[in-house]
């Protein structure tokens, strides 16, 4: 069995729940109350979509870049 290394982004919500997402899968988001948390529900979504997604058809994570903008506030 192959060892893969997914990208997963993790966000705070204004609920300070955790929102975890793969960007190599469509629709790959899970939470938690804590990272740990939400880590473990992002890793069963992974196991859900990795029975319907070939690893040669996944998305290709690029990075992840920071845009600086300006907002009125």
């Amino acid at each position: 069995m192959a060892k893969l290394h997914l990208p997963i982004i993790v966000e705070m919500d204004e609920d300070e729940c955790y929102i975890v997402s793969c960007p190599l899968f469509r629709g790959c988001h899970s939470y938690g109350k804590t990272i740990d948390e939400a880590l473990v529900n992002i890793r069963e979504v992974i196991e859900m979509c990795l029975e319907e997604t070939k690893v040669e058809e996944l998305n290709k994570f690029i990075g992840f870049r920071e845009l600086e903008m300006h907002c009125n506030v």
